[in-house]
């Protein structure tokens, strides 16, 4: 199959970036003595899971229950769940726990914790639960200098039915630098304060088994890992605009584009219209910070070559591109095809059902993305 022939918008994996780029984290954690748990929610997709996991059923994270369902009914047995629990999720987690070898939850709330253990309890079951800590984000999490730091940790190492697993961050706030230099401060940051209150709780008497931080853009910045024993991180397996424009990888790294086709061209205004909208690119902004022109996505052609556009407006189905270059506008004539670079590749993704893979100009394969919460 070829990439002139396919329904667009459609999304076009590259497969042979993609190996690169889990190869190339995979031993950047070794190097750096931490465990790499991927998070599986930048594409929900058995085959792309697996090659993370080099092949096997290794530990991997997840933002919904249908993605732990669908992992775990598929091989996967160690899965960390990666949004705070609530007690209408209590039920769906407890039986998911009993059917693979961990299931582990998270939270950073003393009532909820009270509450899972009694209904663990009442189904006879044992719940691996990790704290979130805020380590500048602030969007979720206890602040590591506050009192529930300690309060909770231990509320639930002493509960009957649940396991305190350690203490777990995401420090999204390295998204917002707008210098390697800041990066490397968030970065140096996260490790720090989650490696001392790690230490403050083990001097407390509480046993600490894990350590987990993570993000694309702090793993990219992080040189020494000493005191963290687990690295999660997920859109590093395709990358995109945004990644790039940070400076956490190169655009040549990036795996995953969305074809689509020009469906109308104003040559009074230099603009066309492609086929790709709002809910074939999502409308995440990119690096604006460092780019205040990035707009929704970079425009290819079916090559890969840059055409220095940018789609610059989106509405739900369309994506407007002004193109200056007399000779680039000519090319693009109706009916031409082009393959965007979006800012966001895990937003991307989800509004698609399946992935074209390409290899060497050519697609070879299509791959199930599981949807839904």
């Amino acid at each position: 199959m070829q990439l002139e022939t396919i329904k667009t918008p459609s999304l076009i994996l590259d497969i042979n970036r993609m190996k690169r780029n889990a190869e190339q984290m995979t031993a950047r954690a070794k190097n750096l003595n931490v465990a790499l748990r991927p998070h599986v929610k930048t594409h929900r997709c058995l085959e792309i899971a697996k090659l993370q996991t080099q092949g096997n059923t290794g530990g991997i994270m997840v933002s919904t229950l249908s993605e732990a369902h669908f992992f775990a009914n598929n091989g996967f047995s160690d899965i960390t769940y990666g949004v705070p629990i609530e007690r209408g999720k209590f039920d769906e987690a407890i039986a998911l726990s009993k059917t693979i070898d961990r299931f582990a939850v998270l939270s950073d709330d003393a009532e909820t914790v009270e509450l899972l253990n009694k209904t663990a309890n009442r189904e006879n079951a044992k719940l691996d639960v990790f704290v979130k800590i805020d380590v500048g984000y602030h969007r979720c999490g206890i602040e590591p200098d506050t009192a529930e730091a300690f309060e909770i940790p231990n509320k639930i190492s002493d509960s009957s039915n649940l396991n305190f697993a350690g203490i777990l961050t995401h420090a999204g706030h390295s998204y917002l630098a707008d210098s390697p230099e800041k990066l490397l401060k968030v970065a140096q940051q996260e490790r720090d304060l989650m490696r001392n209150l790690a230490e403050e709780l083990r001097g407390k008497g509480l046993n600490v088994p894990t350590v987990s931080i993570g993000s694309t853009p702090t793993m990219s910045a992080i040189n020494n890992l000493d005191g963290i024993t687990e690295f999660r991180c997920g859109n590093y397996i395709f990358y995109d605009a945004f990644q790039a424009t940070l400076g956490s990888c190169s655009f040549s790294d990036c795996a995953l584009t969305v074809l689509a086709a020009v469906v109308h061209r104003d040559s009074e205004r230099r603009k066309v219209v492609v086929d790709a909208g709002a809910i074939a690119l999502s409308k995440d902004r990119g690096a604006v910070a460092l780019d205040a022109n990035c707009g929704y996505g970079r425009v290819y052609d079916l090559a890969g070559n840059d055409l220095n556009l940018r789609v610059e407006s989106l509405s739900q189905e369309h994506g407007e591109i002004h193109v200056s270059d007399a000779q680039v506008f000519d090319n693009l004539k109706v009916g031409s095809r082009v393959r965007i670079l979006a800012n966001h590749s895990c937003l991307t993704a989800l509004q698609h059902s399946h992935y074209h893979v390409l290899d060497d100009g050519k697609i070879v394969e299509r791959w199930e993305i599981n949807r839904g919460w």
